[in-house]
């Protein structure tokens, strides 16, 4: 599953809210990547995140295969949003 969502935090994906997405996917059972910039990274890794740099207002990509995939992006959308 695929779905493209937009980082409407003021300050872009930062350390703080990278931290957050990592803790989220960390519950589900499902393979989670971040596609930016023809870039892509585990979801699950704080540094993968922040190597993105992401600025606000930018569109990722939101890539999750496994059983919890729908459950884990609804979460990330929640937190991005």
């Amino acid at each position: 599953m695929k779905k493209q969502i937009v980082i409407n935090s003021t300050i872009g994906l930062h350390a703080q809210l990278a931290a957050k997405l990592v803790d989220v996917t960390s519950n589900y059972h499902a393979d989670v990547r971040i596609e930016y910039a023809d870039q892509t990274v585990d979801a699950k890794s704080v540094l993968g995140l922040m190597s993105l740099a992401v600025p606000s207002g930018e569109n990722i990509n939101v890539i999750a295969e496994g059983e919890d995939a729908d459950k884990a992006i609804q979460e990330i959308e929640k937190i991005l949003e």
